[in-house]
């Protein structure tokens, strides 16, 4: 059976002692340690946080200038293939114009040839007609 004596009053002295060198030698800088990684937890987290509103941020930030930078982009090609435009039809107008003014000159020389070609087949055609006349008739034809 449990007696209670004076024993039991040495044990409950050993385990107050106990208790308060485990609390100031043990339980007491645990409990720190662990409020410290704690609190370096919760801090971490919260500049994890701040990390991430910073990056949407600036991803917004970014976003909005690439999309600016496209309509930039789309407009000044725009206005490129406007002004391309534009020069194509003052080159191919001059082009025109000067093929056709080519045109016109050897139009003009063809004429010109077909007209010695003609006056000179008619010339050809009188003596050759003379000729074969000539020979038909048996006498020279004028």
């Amino acid at each position: 059976m449990i007696s209670i004596d004076w024993t039991f009053l040495v044990q409950f002295t050993n385990f107050v002692v106990l208790m308060v060198i485990l609390n100031v030698l043990l339980y007491r800088p645990l409990r720190n340690v662990m409020a410290q990684r704690k609190e370096g937890i919760e801090a971490k987290h919260q500049r994890a946080r701040d990390l991430e509103v910073s990056i949407n941020e600036k991803m917004e930030r970014y976003e909005k200038s690439l999309h600016a930078a496209k309509v930039d982009a789309g407009q000044a090609a725009t206005l490129i293939r406007k002004e391309a435009a534009k020069r194509e039809a003052t080159i191919l107008g001059s082009a025109r114009m000067e093929a056709s003014g080519h045109l016109d000159l050897i139009k003009a020389q063809v004429a010109k040839q077909a007209e010695a070609a003609r006056s000179g087949l008619k010339n050809e055609t009188q003596v050759l007609a003379a000729a074969i006349a000539g020979k038909v008739l048996g006498r020279k034809v004028k």
